[in-house]
């Protein structure tokens, strides 16, 4: 493949695995600690084991290009994220936990269903698994969410997790000025630019802000 074609390719998939890697450290190290009992204990666990096989897919498609992430298995989830915004990783209330997964986790839905249509076919093929996932993790965070919503504390909560997160959801799209985004789309690696995404994103998530009576975040 084109060496340009190549590099965004690589990029694309290799933030995408140790997101997927930093996701399941996420489950167990911040969000399991935080349920509220033994049911939803066992749901982050099942949650978290299905963002180490998302690892594992990625892992293994980017192993047939020669691109090695073993490394990323010996570090700690600070040290993966050492140069990333640290807020997703530090959530201290199972609200922040809900608006994590039925907010947050859409980013990475959004992203997810480009590539199922990618050019680098070998990656659109792997991502399938993921979607159905993905759709699994998004529901039960919709779940925590309407639950915490049926009180007025629940409710304040969750407005105070969204304020919080809201910023750094958006950051995930990256600059909308990117020039490697546009190249992205040229080369089909993508469907929308970072600016695009990010666009994609709000006109679902919006609706669901609404419907839990909460404020939008970006007025």
């Amino acid at each position: 493949m084109p060496e340009e074609y190549r590099e965004i390719a690589v990029r694309q998939m290799m933030v995408n695995t140790e997101g997927e890697l930093s996701g399941g450290d996420d489950y167990i190290q911040v969000f399991l600690p935080l349920a509220p009992n033994a049911e939803e204990r066992q749901v982050c666990a099942e949650r978290a084991v299905e963002e180490y096989d998302h690892y594992k897919i990625g892992k293994a498609v980017l192993a047939g290009v020669g691109v090695d992430t073993g490394y990323m298995e010996k570090q700690t989830l600070a040290e993966r994220n050492l140069f990333a915004d640290q807020t997703l990783h530090t959530c201290t209330t199972w609200a922040e936990r809900g608006i994590f997964s039925y907010i947050g986790e859409e980013t990475a839905m959004v992203m997810i269903s480009e590539f199922a249509h990618s050019s680098y076919k070998p990656w659109a093929e792997a991502v399938r698994t993921i979607i159905l996932d993905e759709k699994i993790h998004i529901a039960h965070g919709a779940r925590v969410c309407r639950n915490l919503a049926r009180t007025e504390e629940g409710h304040h909560e969750l407005q105070q997790a969204l304020d919080r997160l809201w910023p750094t959801f958006v950051k995930i799209f990256g600059s909308p000025r990117s020039e490697r985004s546009r190249l992205a789309v040229r080369f089909g690696l993508r469907r929308t630019t970072n600016g695009q995404a990010c666009d994609v994103w709000r006109e679902k998530v919006l609706p669901r802000v609404e419907r839990l009576g909460l404020r939008n975040p970006d007025q």
